[in-house]
């Protein structure tokens, strides 16, 4: 079984949480019990994770040797460059070593984008536009910390697809199941 699920802003990539007062977890969203995500999400992130109840499907999916692309639509803070862009594609040296190269291109402003509680910041003075980027790694807030690396750091982050698999038509907490095979 393979599951694909719109992780919403605020909730822990876990089932339980010993926190007090506890945080919002996957355990309120229905999933079936058996299964386990393939990867993360920090809690400030949104978007596309998998989850399956197949222990070697999971270690594909989210083992970086597999180099699955994950793509995020990106919201910055700044504008965005052709300088910025091509050193995210050459890749980055960041404080735990060099980044592989990533696809890095301008978005307009997704129309299927759902409101978030709470709201990103606005401010006047300072512009924002939006980033599509892939990468095959997954370290530690690479998304945010790339974005950071070159000027334009993230106010919001959404993870729009993971190999073959995308977020469309799934709302903020809603899941489906997709086709395993295509994973494998």
């Amino acid at each position: 079984m393979l599951i694909a699920l719109n992780k919403p802003y605020g909730a822990l990539t876990q089932f339980t949480d010993s926190h007090v007062p506890p945080r919002p977890t996957l355990a309120g969203l229905g999933l079936p019990r058996s299964v386990y995500p393939a990867g993360r999400l920090d809690h400030d992130s949104e978007g596309l994770l998998l989850l399956s109840d197949d222990g070697r499907l999971i270690q594909r999916i989210s083992d970086p040797r597999f180099k699955w692309p994950k793509t995020y639509a990106a919201q910055v803070e700044g504008v965005i460059t052709d300088d910025a862009l091509a050193r995210l594609r050459r890749g980055l040296v960041l404080r735990d070593g060099p980044t592989a190269p990533a696809e890095a291109e301008a978005l307009p402003t997704p129309d299927w984008l759902w409101p978030r509680d709470p709201p990103i910041r606005f401010r006047k003075s300072v512009p924002d536009a939006w980033l599509a980027l892939t990468i095959r790694e997954g370290r530690n807030r690479q998304v945010r910390r790339m974005t950071a690396a070159v000027g334009l750091p993230t106010l919001r982050l959404i993870r729009i697809q993971i190999g073959p698999h995308t977020l469309e038509g799934l709302a903020p907490g809603a899941w489906r199941e997709v086709d395993p095979a295509l994973a494998r």
